[in-house]
């Protein structure tokens, strides 16, 4: 069987999925693209992913199936210094639920709430 990375796609609901776009785009100093749902059920808006690259790639998405909320699965951003990002969120309408701190040899995270109620982590080796 051949190896493949774990995760191929996520989704992060949003039940103002306008408000989301803007906090994301904020926080991580990017631009979503609105990309078509091939059943026509969602609004989706992607973010930046270079498929070549290591990782998954996802979009911010409204769905009469999902909704926001704590508690669940929480997805972790990729930055150069999670601080960075960190210093951007509550300007945008999030929370800071735990600020940086060291995972050990493996780097430094943030915990934070977006504005739809999700929690995300922000990722960095620094």
């Amino acid at each position: 069987m051949t190896k493949m990375n774990a995760i191929g796609w996520f989704d992060i609901y949003a039940d103002d999925l306008d408000r989301a776009v803007q906090f994301y785009q904020t926080v991580l100093d990017c631009t979503l693209e609105t990309i078509g749902d091939p059943t026509g059920e969602m609004q989706m808006r992607a973010f930046p992913t270079e498929m070549s690259q290591y990782g998954a790639g996802g979009a911010i998405s409204k769905s009469p199936y999902a909704r926001p909320g704590a508690g669940g699965t929480v997805v972790y951003f990729n930055c150069a210094d999670c601080a960075v990002e960190e210093a951007r969120v509550t300007a945008a309408g999030g929370q800071i639920l735990r600020p940086k701190f060291s995972i050990g040899e493996f780097g430094f995270v943030t915990l934070c709430q977006d504005t739809e109620g999700n929690v995300i982590g922000l990722s960095s080796p620094q």
